[in-house]
């Protein structure tokens, strides 16, 4: 159960739509498609005719082929035996203090559920040391969150496979059980691995977005004010025709999220995880003649 109830999001301020429309432009530029509107369209498209699934499935070390071929059929899947590989998963939380409490760090803190795609959401800055204290204070309410921040010196314990041919940095999330990213989707395929400790993470397919009541954030970032965990369903009706497969990511898991899927993620335990995104044509659109070519 979350903390604080979800109620709808008020509307972002407006950008100039000159000053959005160039963001659009780069953003389908990197990703090689002639629009993001276009490739958004074509995402939902084809999860129209994708299969439907209520489990998530697990491979165990796939290659980069076998990879490619299963992400395009536009459904998640779970990777094993991978992550467990890295010098990162050999650190524990004493050395993470010891090595690396240097490290500057923003945290996420107050009601970050209902700010979270916001652009004013209240953070804070310190030190890795200091926030590790403040996250085992045992405070109730919602835990502070150090999440999507990019920590360059523990890139190198981390041994990415080549699943994409072109990724964004990466991205590390910390923090103790309770910690939150609330339903959104990404319009980027993302592979997250987990580090240290258990996530619940929810996930609902790209067309599903007619019942989670979405709000743009960004051209590739959309929020849904919809709990899974503790569904409102007298304010949000048309959540309940909305498919939502629970997945419980283990220490040594990577998930594949592909392009446009809802996804929530709580730490069931304290928690280390990190992320990259693919910079390209999503998995599910290669070779879809349905969208359109820059």
């Amino acid at each position: 159960m979350t903390d604080t109830p979800r109620p709808t999001l008020p509307p972002l301020p407006e950008h100039s739509a000159a000053v959005r429309q160039a963001r659009e432009q780069k953003a389908a530029q990197i990703r090689g498609v002639a629009s993001i509107q276009h490739m958004r369209d074509a995402i939902k498209q084809a999860s129209r005719v994708a299969p439907a699934i209520t489990s998530i499935a697990r491979l165990n070390k796939p290659g980069a082929a076998m990879f490619r071929a299963r992400a395009g059929e536009g459904l998640p899947f779970l990777i094993e035996g991978v992550v467990n590989k890295w010098p990162l998963c050999g650190l524990t939380p004493q050395q993470l203090r010891e090595q690396y409490g240097h490290l500057h760090v923003r945290a996420r803190v107050g009601d970050y559920v209902n700010t979270a795609f916001a652009p004013d959401r209240a953070m804070h800055d310190m030190s890795m040391l200091e926030y590790l204290d403040l996250s085992s204070s045992g405070e109730t309410g919602l835990p502070p969150y150090v999440g999507n921040l990019e920590l360059r010196e523990l890139n190198h314990l981390c041994h990415w496979p080549t699943y994409f041919n072109k990724m964004g940095p990466a991205r590390f999330w910390i923090g103790p059980a309770k910690t939150v990213t609330p339903l959104h989707c990404d319009y980027d395929d993302n592979i997250f691995a987990q580090i240290w400790g258990t996530k619940r993470i929810f996930l609902a397919p790209p067309h599903h977005d007619a019942f989670l009541y979405p709000r743009e954030a960004n051209a590739l970032l959309f929020g849904s004010p919809f709990d899974p965990e503790a569904p409102d369903y007298d304010q949000f009706p048309l959540a309940r025709h909305a498919t939502l497969i629970e997945c419980i990511v283990q220490p040594g898991d990577m998930l594949y999220v592909p392009a446009g899927w809802f996804h929530q993620v709580r730490a069931q335990t304290f928690s280390l995880s990190a992320n990259r995104w693919a910079r390209g044509v999503p998995f599910a659109l290669q070779g879809n003649s349905a969208l359109p070519q820059p």
